[in-house]
């Protein structure tokens, strides 16, 4: 089931901003996913909120979660911070488990790195991680400052702060 997460962030790979720094149609509708009001913000928490959204709203996938005290739209992120997302898991260990970077992650788990930035994993071979971002550049870059869209990354497990996996309950 969480392929399918996967699946919606790989879909929105080349998505561009337009008209400036974290501006374009496609930006406010991440943007949107979170509780704040779209503006001129860095939204890398915002994609993956919106992927979960997407994801959430097929049955298949609030059924997967066997939810009992929340609605799928109750129990998805929608927090601007990329360590927010740590916080929103924390919330719901019924469903989510926060893990180190020395654990493995797996497709589908969110990754929180260092430099407060945040995408959905698709591959970690032990040194690397293969990741969907947003807010991100097809470089290198630290990329809050130069994120100009989503992009597929490969970068250093060691830059993971923690991985959040989400689970049915159990």
């Amino acid at each position: 089931m969480i392929h399918k997460l996967t699946a919606i962030a790989q879909a929105e790979i080349g998505v561009l901003e337009i008209g400036g720094n974290n501006r374009g149609s496609r930006i406010v509708e991440y943007q949107r996913a979170t509780s704040l009001v779209p503006d001129n913000w860095p939204w890398c928490a915002a994609f993956v909120d919106f992927c979960i959204q997407q994801w959430i709203k097929d049955p298949e996938a609030a059924n997967w979660l066997k939810l009992q005290v929340r609605t799928p739209e109750e129990w998805r992120p929608k927090t601007a911070l990329a360590y927010g997302l740590t916080t929103w898991a924390k919330a719901r260990p019924a469903t989510t488990t926060i893990l180190t970077e020395a654990d493995t992650a797996r497709l589908g788990d969110i990754v929180t790195f260092d430099f407060s930035h945040t995408g959905i994993v698709l591959e970690d071979d032990g040194k690397y991680i293969v990741t969907v971002e947003g807010n991100t550049n097809g470089k290198g870059d630290r990329d809050s400052e130069s994120g100009d869209g989503v992009w597929r990354k490969i970068r250093r497990k060691t830059l993971a702060k923690n991985f959040i996996r989400i689970h049915p309950r159990a």
